[in-house]
């Protein structure tokens, strides 16, 4: 559940002018600290449009697809050859959380989403990262580079692919 929420979070991240962003495309690092200081880090890249569609390409450590639209999020595992089909059951956009973001500092932004605060900074007007504490505790930072925001992305790569021999689990 805890990567849920987080990606939920940062795949309909399509951001760029923090108030007025329709698309968004980046590369991205998220680490995940607990109350030990272990982290663990993945590697990969997003795509995000509006209204509420995003796919996260998670590189490194693992291969995983999750594909997050307004009624669900299906996540791809090549490796184990497993899909997870989860319906969405709360109303979480996190199009409008990024645009009632309040700025804090210079390149800084608060929003809250549930009981739950999300740091946003910026750099050139374009999201840089985000960092908030998940349901288990976890400090969750994603850093973001090679961002290109209000681009045209083919509504086509939104689609969860994968192939049909895999087992498939419906949450």
């Amino acid at each position: 559940m805890k990567s849920l929420l987080s990606i939920i979070l940062c795949s309909s991240l399509s951001y760029g002018a923090i108030d007025n962003i329709n698309s968004f495309q980046a590369e991205f690092i998220q680490s995940v600290t607990d109350d030990k200081n272990v982290s663990l880090q993945y590697n990969g890249h997003i795509s995000a449009k509006k209204p509420q569609n995003a796919v996260w390409n998670y590189l490194k450590p693992i291969k995983k697809d999750v594909y997050i639209n307004k009624y669900s999020v299906t996540v791809v595992e090549p490796e184990i050859e497993q899909v997870i089909i989860r319906r969405i059951k709360s109303n979480f956009d996190f199009f409008v959380l990024v645009k009632n973001a309040v700025e804090v500092n210079k390149n800084t932004y608060e929003t809250m989403y549930k009981e739950t605060k999300f740091t946003i900074t910026t750099q050139n007007e374009l999201i840089k990262s985000i960092s908030y504490k998940d349901e288990f505790d976890n400090d969750v930072k994603i850093i973001f580079k090679n961002q290109k925001q209000n681009i045209k992305i083919d509504k086509e790569i939104f689609i969860a692919k994968y192939p049909l021999e895999f087992d498939i689990i419906r949450d």
